[in-house]
């Protein structure tokens, strides 16, 4: 794939993220369950980051691991939900969502190349708490199969924008340690503070 071809790739899914959906009914049907799902992950910066994040992470790290690291992380993720759905409780899924941030802000800020079995082991908690947290702000009557579809959509355009990013060059990459950087500090006062 050129780089012509990434680039469009590349807005198009921004795109995806970023439209606004349009309510026609007044009912939760399983469409606007998607949609809720769907934008559910995109209004939390530590959600947006840590996903985009993993994308950056698997194309450094190049590979298998480009496709490893975020399909276990969406396959936790969908883990997590069913968990939540069942009525199982997970008391640290908050902390860790919080110290993902953190986590992947230190992991590229080393340029952290690491074993296949421990960067997937840690892909695999995030995704399992990130899936508990997003199960957890599901609306009544809405389907949860189409919410959990919804943000595992969402999560994997993330996803595939910080692999475009990587293939889209250095500078852009830079610019997006820096917000992480800043971000990390950010999630760091608030685990102080709370």
């Amino acid at each position: 794939m050129n780089r012509h071809s990434i680039k469009v790739l590349a807005s198009v899914s921004l795109l995806m993220t970023m439209a606004s959906p349009v309510y026609a009914h007044n009912a939760l049907e399983p469409s606007q369950s998607f949609v809720e799902g769907f934008l559910h992950p995109l209004q939390g910066l530590d959600h947006v980051l840590v996903m985009f994040a993993i994308g950056v992470w698997a194309c450094v790290l190049s590979g298998k691991m480009i496709w490893i690291l975020p399909i276990s992380c969406l396959v936790m993720m969908a883990v997590g939900a069913v968990l939540k759905f069942a009525g199982l409780i997970l008391l640290p899924a908050e902390q860790v969502v919080l110290l993902s941030v953190l986590a992947l802000g230190v992991v590229l800020g080393c340029n952290w190349h690491t074993r296949l079995t421990l960067a997937t082991g840690l892909v695999a908690l995030i995704g399992l708490c990130h899936g508990y947290v997003h199960a957890a702000q599901i609306t009544n009557g809405a389907n949860k199969l189409s919410y959990a579809l919804g943000f595992l959509l969402a999560t994997a355009h993330l996803q595939g924008l910080g692999s475009a990013t990587v293939l889209l060059g250095e500078k852009t990459l830079k610019v997006f340690r820096i917000g992480l950087g800043l971000t990390c500090t950010t999630a760091f006062v608030v685990l102080l503070a709370g």
